[in-house]
């Protein structure tokens, strides 16, 4: 199976949204994630709590999954949640109050279980996901909002990409004519209290280390420059973090940050960004914490983490119900949730939908600012 040509869409492309016509800018698609996991568990959550989060929202998915997971949670002797099929994408503004609107974008999977790793939740998660990437490239939607997947079960499905990120930016450069790597993208999480933006995303830390370099410090910095202007409605306020214990300490303990990281900001600020490092990585995210219930009220809107763990761990540490993965970059919005597939939990009906229902409300934000 070609990873940029999914196997069935084209069977189903009469239930997908007609080519060439933009929809409202309400619609945000919610992509199904892996179904062998809790993210069908999770939207059907967000509908039935959260209305006013899911408005104008539809799933890209499959409807059989949907009804499922509603069953699953249903009480006992009381009905399901209901799920709607629709046709198009227009027709998920016209739904009623109370329904969950689903488009069938991809074959129905044929077996599935909870909890277990397969190429065939691989295959549904990751079609949704091309399916929706290239409605939000063509306009047709406002958003994504992606569900979790398994990596490995996407890479036994055949696509050749570590995670939703990469994905994304390769729909959006073969849809702009580009090559990968001329549409550079980076991680943001994101909560109430503090937002950080990854420089490496999804690679060993013995690599990451070694993709600390001069451009990729740099295009972080553009990257979320440009991102948080929009956003905020005004230049954010970045703190760097240093790669090394106490930011090298004066190149004491490692040479990154005077020969890399500096040269990077000091480059920056001659471009009109506010940047300001690099600053001990263990000090750096406290100093950027805003205050509960008032915005910005940290020294910096955003820090910028050298690598994956080292920003991922303050954010999620704050609480992963609250946070909310965002994709900076690309020529779409795309907010997900700040938790993986949780297959150890998956149809027990104990998932927290916050995440997501965070994941949305981040999504219509950011597509009203951006349009």
């Amino acid at each position: 199976m070609s990873a940029t040509q999914p196997s069935h869409a084209s069977a189903h492309r009469s239930h997908a949204a007609h080519e060439g016509h933009p929809v409202s800018e309400a619609a945000i698609a919610i992509t199904l994630g892996d179904p062998a996991g809790i993210g069908p568990e999770i939207i059907v959550k967000a509908f039935r709590d959260a209305p006013d989060a899911t408005r104008g929202a539809f799933v890209a998915g499959d409807v059989g999954t949907l009804r499922r997971a509603s069953q699953a949670l249903a009480s006992p002797g009381q009905l399901a949640w209901p799920v709607l099929e629709i046709e198009s994408v227009a027709e998920a503004a016209t739904v009623p109050p109370g329904c969950i609107p689903v488009l069938q974008v991809i074959a129905p999977p044929t077996h599935i279980e909870l909890g277990h790793i397969s190429a065939e939740a691989g295959r549904v998660a990751g079609e949704c996901v091309v399916w929706a990437a290239r409605a939000a490239l063509r306009g047709e939607i406002a958003a994504i909002v992606t569900a979790p997947l398994h990596k490995e079960a996407l890479s036994a499905a055949g696509f050749p990409y570590p995670g939703h990120t990469e994905l994304l930016q390769a729909e959006a450069a073969a849809h702009l004519g580009r090559s990968v790597a001329d549409v550079p993208v980076r991680m943001m999480l994101a909560n109430d209290e503090l937002r950080t933006v990854l420089v490496s995303i999804h690679m060993s830390l013995r690599h990451a280390i070694e993709a600390v370099r001069f451009e990729g410090v740099l295009e972080t910095l553009r990257i979320t420059h440009r991102a948080l202007s929009h956003a905020l409605g005004r230049a954010p306020r970045i703190g760097v973090a240093g790669l090394n214990p106490h930011a090298g300490e004066g190149g004491l303990f490692g040479s990154e940050e005077r020969e890399i990281i500096l040269p990077a900001i000091e480059a920056a600020r001659a471009e009109g960004i506010d940047a300001n490092g690099p600053h001990a990585p263990d000090t750096v995210f406290m100093r950027a914490r805003a205050k509960a219930g008032v915005p910005s009220s940290g020294e910096f809107d955003v820090v910028i983490a050298m690598y994956h763990d080292q920003g991922l761990i303050p954010v999620k540490y704050l609480g992963v119900e609250k946070g909310v993965n965002v994709t900076l970059g690309l020529p779409l919005v795309r907010t997900s949730p700040d938790h993986g597939t949780a297959f150890d939990i998956a149809g027990t009906g104990l998932a927290d939908a916050s995440s997501l229902v965070e994941a949305l409300r981040m999504a219509r934000k950011l597509s009203t600012s951006s349009s």
